[in-house]
């Protein structure tokens, strides 16, 4: 079986059991956590973490996926991918367990010509969650599975979480035994390679409080909605179904394997280096069609990277394999041709994959040719001098000057039995990422050539002096104008302008700092507002602004005015960020270290490490903290001393951060010292307050705090108190029992909601009398049909069908279909006794002809289906179409 037609027989038969096809996401995720999609429930996270209302109830997808942390293994094993399609089913608070586990076997051992994958029953099976006995009972008692062929497991492997608070369930596998041959005997417990999992059932139906591993976790309480995950990864499947040993084997990689070994001249099985090279060069360039055609282009970062190290590993390869240097077109041709039965955009979108392959293709050919012969010098050089290292200054000039990824030396170096002074390359790479990031100031000022600023600084002589720690209005003088990053003598009333003095007390943004804001007043009653200040060049300070008034003038006094309430709110922003960042290392450990900051006037954000999220019980006791000690009143100090006594005085100093010989020492009290160039409170308690918003992940192993400070947090929490107040007033409660009352209150919503259902269903499933009693003649048929009250689910829709079916009896045939407007959305179930079956009725062909003039669709088995629609104003209609159908069929 063709992967495009598992695919199409996987969406068919979720279709026809309600759920919407949703078509893959793209390859970028929409997600700032995540560089791509890696999982197929990515594009449904919104939904499952409570951010989004879902617009449908239950969906079905084959999601694009793309894993990267393996990619040094594809090849050399058979089994890691880069690039991998995850069928889905999901319910978002639809159904659960009692309806995912029976579809699920269900189209695993359906016979291929009815539409299923025809697995034999006997050959698969299934595991669950240790405590899960619900699971269990239903794969045991309605499903049928043997108790023999159903293993209990922990955690680790039947447990989901997202790895941070949120949603969580267990999970239940099931696993095909693909014979004695593969491995030994005892199920998955015994051997995950014999018995091979082909598909993945995720019941999310509780609320985890904090995660800290796969295995160790807090649940909070039962989600409100409980949901369905379910995902059977498409590459396996087709594995199994085409009868290969891998999925290096199957449809879609073969295609471009084969290719490969055409072009090379090669033949896959023959040796073992030659089907490694095959391999990558298989998975990499079919993922790399699939990420240009998703938008990723060939660059130096993220994504990008990932798109150019896989290109450059399929080149390189292609070149050992001996193929001709210009591969790449028929590579994407040959991926092309295998995806796009299933991905038709690819073949609209052909020309300029080609041309985007070919010109990597082009570009690293050349780097190949001359950085291959570097490498290759080095490598005798370094064999020759009895050394097993490549020092890092060559594996860096080879990155720099000839555009070899460290990944490639690496791997290079590793085939001619060396290793790599890597510690030595990360450190000359982190001396060009100073220099960039010196560039990018520059660019911030809205001028690129640095040299007009270096001009400036030789016209004074010397930097330019900063007064700002000791006072926020000062004297100086104009001694540089410049008007679009031209130097020039005079700028007029309305012109933005750069001005240079040779003192100033304006602060330039750096260390997370915001500029500081004002205006200059000329000597000459010019005025020029200040709205941006930035050191494009060492000891250069720009203030960015627009002349008011007057005409601004070299070499002309002017009085610097700081606006004195932006500098202070700033200031005490700086000064939480370092009681923040000493208290949040005093919570995790020492490796809780800031990544970043961002001090603004009243608030702040601040960037930390750390493994995971971080607990509220450990951001309360944070807050606590730090306001305790702004309650002590503190001196805030500063100092200059050697980096080598500030290390000794236990200041801390920021990776990546570049510092001078002299450094500035911030202290406060004799708690927190960390070196800092900014300007800070002159005590703790000037600060007031410190409210800790929250904290979220901004990329993996980095959190972020946002938090804010004195008025605003006061701000803050008076809204919150007053909202408080509302809330305990509609309660009827004191606010410290607010918390305890609404919760009691959800709780007897809860259960007032479960006795409703209750009561709806008896009252749905007590027609089932008069309903059997009163059933239509049509040609010798006995039929029911009737329209449930609004709100009546699947489930009591399916059990009121089957009760009335069975209170017909089978003396004669007889056909049940019940219809029901659930949300908005009509639904319907027929039932067909095995006398009207006998007269060529079928439940799943009557009920696609209701569904389809509901607007929708359905199906099912012989004797009970179920469908749905979209318009519940034909729900009458649809019941007399299938009525006459019945009639056409017995008659026809």
């Amino acid at each position: 079986m063709e992967s495009a037609e598992i695919a199409r027989r996987w969406l068919r038969f979720f279709e026809e059991r309600g759920h919407t096809v949703v078509p893959s996401a793209s390859l970028i995720a929409d997600d700032p956590t995540l560089l791509l999609v890696n999982a197929g429930m990515v594009p449904f996270k919104p939904f499952f973490l409570g951010e989004q209302a879902p617009p449908y109830p239950r969906a079905t997808s084959i999601q694009k996926c793309v894993r990267t942390l393996d990619i040094d293994e594809v090849g050399k094993t058979t089994r890691h991918a880069s690039f991998f399609q995850m069928c889905g089913n999901f319910s978002f608070g639809d159904y659960f367990k009692e309806q995912a586990i029976p579809m699920a076997w269900e189209l695993l051992t359906r016979s291929q010509s009815e539409g299923g994958f025809g697995f034999p029953e006997d050959r698969l099976w299934v595991t669950v969650l240790h405590e899960d006995d619900e699971s269990a009972d239903l794969w045991q008692k309605t499903v049928g599975v043997s108790p023999e062929r159903i293993q209990r497991r922990g955690p680790k492997d039947n447990y989901w979480h997202m790895g941070v608070p949120g949603p969580g369930g267990p999970c239940s596998e099931i696993y095909f035994d693909r014979g004695p041959e593969h491995g030994r005997e005892g199920g998955p417990e015994a051997d995950e390679e014999r018995y091979l999992e082909v598909w993945n059932l995720v019941f999310m139906q509780y609320e985890l409080s904090s995660v800290r591993s796969k295995v160790d976790f807090d649940v909070r309480g039962e989600l409100p909605a409980r949901n369905v995950d379910t995902g059977m990864g498409l590459e396996r499947m087709a594995t199994l179904l085409q009868g290969v040993d891998n999925l290096y084997e199957i449809d879609t990689t073969w295609q471009v394997l084969d290719r490969a070994a055409e072009l090379a001249g090669k033949k896959y099985g023959s040796d073992t280096r030659t089907d490694v090279a095959l391999r990558v060069v298989a998975d990499h360039a079919r993922t790399a069609v699939m990420l240009i055609g998703d938008g990723v282009a060939p660059g130096n970062e993220g994504r990008g990277y990932v798109l150019r190290r896989m290109m450059r590993r399929t080149i390189r390869n292609m070149r050992l394999l001996g193929a001709p240097e210009t591969s790449m077109a028929e590579l994407v041709d040959a991926s092309i041709g295998a995806m796009a039965p299933q991905y038709p955009e690819l073949e609209r979108d052909r020309q300029r994959i080609t041309q985007l392959a070919v010109a990597e293709e082009g570009s690293f050919n050349a780097t190949l040719r001359s950085g291959t012969a570097r490498f290759e010098s080095a490598a005798v050089e370094t064999k020759g001098s009895g050394a097993g290292v490549l020092p890092g200054h060559e594996a860096f000039r080879l990155h720099d000057t000839y555009g070899f990824p460290i990944d490639l030396t690496l791997e290079m170096a590793e085939e001619e039995g060396l290793t790599v002074d890597t510690e030595g390359f990360r450190r000359l790479m982190q001396e060009q990422r100073e220099r960039a990031r010196a560039d990018a100031k520059a660019k911030k000022t809205g001028h690129g050539d640095v040299s007009v600023y270096r001009e400036v600084a030789d016209r004074i002589g010397r930097a330019v002096t900063f007064t700002g720690y000791d006072e926020v209005v000062g004297e100086g003088v104009v001694r540089g104008v410049l008007r679009d990053g031209v130097s020039v003598r005079s700028a007029d009333e309305g012109d933005v302008v750069e001005i240079v003095l040779d003192r100033t007390p304006f602060y330039a943004e750096g260390g997370g700092q915001l500029a500081d804001a004002g205006y200059l007043q000329l000597a000459n009653g010019a005025q020029v507002e200040v709205y941006d200040v930035q050191q494009p060049v060492p000891g250069v300070i720009v203030h960015r602004g627009k002349v008011m008034a007057g005409e601004a003038l070299v070499d002309i006094a002017a009085q610097s005015t700081v606006d004195i309430e932006r500098r202070r709110a700033i200031s005490r922003a700086h000064t939480a960020t370092h009681m923040v960042h000493k208290a949040i290392r005093e919570a995790l450990g020492e490796t809780a270290t800031q990544a970043g900051s961002e001090n603004a006037p009243g608030r702040f954000r601040f960037d930390f490490s750390a493994a995971g999220a971080v607990p509220p019980s450990v951001l309360r006791d944070v807050e606590q903290r730090v306001n305790a000690l702004l309650a002590e009143d503190l001196p805030v100090s500063a100092e200059v001393m050697t980096q080598s006594e500030a290390v000794a005085s236990g200041a801390m100093a920021l990776f990546g951060e570049k510092y001078g010989d002299a450094v500035r020492v911030v202290s406060v009290g004799d708690w927190a010292r960390e070196l800092c160039g900014g300007t800070h409170a002159q005590r703790s308690g000037q600060l007031g307050l410190v409210t800790l918003l929250g904290e979220s992940s901004i990329g993996a192993g980095v959190r972020r705090i946002e938090a804010l400070v004195g008025a605003d947090a006061y701000d803050f929490l008076s809204r919150e108190h007053v909202l408080l107040a509302q809330v305990s007033e509609i309660v009827k409660a004191r606010p410290e029992e607010a918390p305890e009352r609404i919760s009691a209150l959800v709780e007897r919503l809860r259960d007032a909601e479960k006795e409703l259902e209750k009561i709806r269903s008896a009252a749905v499933l007590q027609a089932a009398g008069s309903l059997a009693a009163s059933p239509t003649e049509v040609f010798g048929v006995s039929v029911v049909t009737s329209r449930a009250p609004d709100g009546t689910g699947a489930d009591d829709l399916r059990k009121l069908v089957l009760d009335v079916r069975s209170r017909l009896g089978d003396d004669r045939p007889a056909v049940v279909a019940v219809a029901a407007v659930n949300a908005g959305r009509p639904v319907v179930v027929v039932a067909v006794n095995a006398r009207g079956r006998e007269w060529r009725l079928k439940a799943g062909a009557l009920v696609r002809v209701a569904a389809q003039v509901l607007g929708g669709n359905g199906g099912g088995k012989d004797d009970v289906a179920q469908g749905g629609g979209t318009d519940a104003s034909k729900v009458a209609e649809a019941l007399a179409a299938l009525e006459h159908t019945v009639g056409a069929t017995v008659t026809g």
